[in-house]
């Protein structure tokens, strides 16, 4: 009987309070609503605000973007428990109101905190939840402050869920953000914002969007531009006033093939971001198609084919696959030493493309190449080519360097000699950049980790595949010349262009740290021949060669370490463009005022190490049809020098989504601008205009 009672007294209490705990506002229906009507005591429970618009009108985010307010909240608890912890909100809308940002929900909300009733009460204690809530509703035309007192009257029990209010905050607290993990890093530079944000699956994602936490972050109204970096979204907008520290904020994502955004909960701190992204499945064209994987694969791979004949690869590639010709290595051994050496060359540009990437992951602008744009990498490289040179001249002998050279013991280098040879062709071959391998570097500097590092495999399989056809193809054998002592000639004959690349390499180190840098460069390599003319006498007469070896090895590091640092004068000088075609050198705000003059403008990003560069300036660029074509149509012509790596050139060449040089690009006086090929000639560039 007193069970009763005091049940059906409960049951008429309970009949007030649901008309406390919900207020219909002239704008806003709000209910104050609990997961339980029982809570334990000691146990936390769910309690949440639902904030119901009317059609047209929409309440406010925590932070509300350039105008509104959010809802502010005064909880009164029964005695002994703690302030719960403040409104959780769930994924806010964006709303664009005469201008200004707004951060809104225009569709019912349930704003979610946690209570947590003291342990030491007892069971049918009356545990009365009071909030005192306001909050700012708006249409298009006009915004109403309204306020309501809720009162949600509970009873200390056993915690139980309460059938439907239960569900609706199961439902809320699941369109909560989820907090993340990892952290993300941000940077400001030149009023621009820019957000990267780790995620599992970034191709996937085909719309995003950064909310913060707090003003002064970002230009809420500014757009925001979204892009894949490797396994990051990077997010660039406008910058706010001048953002420090750690910044909180939420990430709206949507995933391709789900229906319902996920909020993400994150911390940024100052850091490193990518230079630049690819754009989302969402913003890639459709009807055109922007070049999947495979095609991006092939490009690489026919790049590194178009290798084989640079200067400073085709001598080692000659004597290597002849190493294998007229029947005289066995198939099995023939193809041993193909995949060593593919291996090698496989390794060395997957590893050079990896160091790339993590450079870039780490907030540096660099490309392909990029260590080239240091004097101590030229003078290594110097040195490196003139000890070939010597070789194949026949100063001295080494076993792992070309193979078969008429001499039995050179002959059995074996795989670790093959190995070696692949990573040598593919190291000094990284100076150069031919067709194909433009867009597919480009794009591979921005594609996930895996499928970058698959792009810069592919572009080795291309460089190696000469003579891997030579090793796995018998009839490819047969038909090369047997060697012989005419290899002898042939040696020497291919060491001129080794010496010529020498000599090259010897000008970049002059235009990078000028005359003196040169000079200590060439007398470094001076040094490193007489050492090696050492070496060789003492093959020839069967002494020990260990003594002029670690002479050879202590020069070179010694030229390097003693280098002279960079001349400013140097860096500062003019272009090397054809005098004809008066170039000026590049800035983006030299670009800008041309192109906002309507003056058709001729761009192109060189370096004195890049071999396709020096061809053009010196062939089609130079010609004097093209000058006189230029000056006729006004064109203007700007030169980035990207030899010494500038950051300004870096930052040109990831927004145009380039690993490195040459770039040429026309912008007409209608304001289109197109991408020439890397190989130029005198039609194409007459023709422009």
């Amino acid at each position: 009987m007193i069970r009763a009672l005091l049940l059906f007294l409960a049951a008429t209490l309970a009949i007030p309070a649901a008309a406390q705990s919900v207020s219909q506002q002239p704008n806003t229906r709000i209910e104050l609503i609990a997961e339980t009507a029982t809570p334990a005591p000691g146990q936390p429970f769910s309690i949440g605000l639902q904030l119901t618009p009317k059609a047209g009108w929409h309440t406010y985010w925590s932070n509300p973007g350039d105008a509104g307010a959010p809802t502010r909240v005064a909880w009164t608890l029964p005695p002994g428990t703690a302030a719960p912890q403040p409104l959780a909100y769930p994924i806010p809308e964006t709303l664009i109101v005469s201008g200004l940002m707004n951060y809104v929900y225009s569709h019912p909300n349930v704003l979610v905190t946690s209570i947590t009733p003291p342990a030491d009460l007892r069971k049918r204690t009356p545990f009365n939840v009071t909030v005192k809530a306001d909050w700012l509703v708006c249409s298009l035309e006009q915004c109403v402050p309204e306020s309501a007192t809720l009162t949600l009257p509970l009873v200390i029990g056993d915690g139980a869920a309460d059938p439907q209010n239960g569900i609706a905050l199961a439902m809320a607290r699941a369109a909560l953000p989820k907090p993340m993990s990892a952290v993300a890093d941000w940077s400001a530079a030149d009023g621009r914002f820019v957000l990267a944000v780790p995620f599992g699956n970034p191709g996937d994602v085909r719309s995003a969007y950064f909310y913060p936490d707090a003003d002064g972050v970002i230009d809420y109204a500014a757009p925001q531009v979204v892009t894949v970096a490797g396994d990051r979204l990077r997010i660039e907008t406008k910058a706010s006033d001048a953002p420090a520290g750690a910044i909180t904020g939420v990430l709206r994502v949507v995933i391709d093939g789900e229906e319902k955004p996920l909020g993400l909960m994150l911390t940024a701190e100052p850091g490193n971001v990518p230079a630049a992204g690819l754009p989302l499945a969402a913003d890639k064209p459709r009807a055109a198609g922007g070049p999947g994987l495979p095609l991006i694969l092939l490009g690489a791979i026919l790049g590194g084919i178009i290798l084989n004949v640079m200067p400073c690869v085709f001598p080692i590639l000659s004597l290597k696959a002849l190493s294998l010709a007229g029947g005289n290595v066995e198939p099995a051994a023939a193809r041993r030493d193909a995949l060593a050496y593919t291996a090698g060359v496989i390794l060395v540009c997957t590893a050079l493309g990896g160091l790339v990437l993590l450079l870039r992951a780490a907030g540096s602008q660099v490309g392909w190449a990029f260590q080239l744009q240091d004097p101590r990498v030229i003078t290594a490289l110097l040195l490196l080519v003139t000890a070939i040179a010597l070789n194949l001249a026949g100063l001295f002998e080494i076993n792992l360097s070309t193979g078969a050279l008429g001499d039995q013991t050179i002959r059995k280098g074996g795989a670790l000699g093959s190995f070696a040879t692949g990573a040598l062709a593919a190291f000094v071959a990284t100076p150069c950049t031919g067709p194909f391998m433009a867009g597919a570097l480009g794009a591979a500097l921005i594609l996930p980790p895996v499928a970058a590092l698959a792009v810069f495999a592919g572009l080795g399989l291309g460089l190696a595949l000469p003579f891997l056809a030579v090793g796995f193809i018998p009839a490819l054998r047969r038909r090369m010349p047997r060697p012989g002592a005419w290899m002898t000639r042939l040696r020497a004959i291919l060491s001129v262009p080794m010496f010529i690349t020498a000599l090259a390499l010897a000008w970049v180190l002059g235009q990078q740290v000028g005359v003196p840098g040169m000079t200590a460069g060439l007398a470094g390599a001076l040094l490193l021949g007489l050492l090696l003319w050492w070496l060789g006498s003492r093959q020839h007469s069967g002494a020990s060669s260990w003594l002029p070896i670690g002479g050879a090895i202590a020069a070179g590091v010694a030229a390097i370490l003693l280098l002279p640092v960079a001349d400013p004068a140097v860096a500062n000088s003019g272009t090397s463009a054809p005098a004809a075609l008066m170039a000026q050198r590049f800035s983006p705000e030299k670009l800008a005022a041309l192109r906002a003059a309507r003056t058709p403008v001729f761009l192109y990003m060189t370096a004195d190490w890049c071999l396709t560069c020096k061809v053009n300036e010196k062939g089609a660029m130079a010609d004097a049809s093209v000058a006189e074509a230029f000056r006729r149509k006004g064109i203007a012509v700007l030169e980035g020098d990207w030899t010494r790596g500038d950051p300004v050139i870096s930052k040109w060449l990831a927004d145009q989504q380039r690993a490195g040089v040459p770039v040429y690009v026309f912008y007409g006086a209608d304001g289109q601008q197109r991408e020439l090929p890397q190989i130029l000639t005198v039609s194409a560039l007459t023709a422009l205009g």
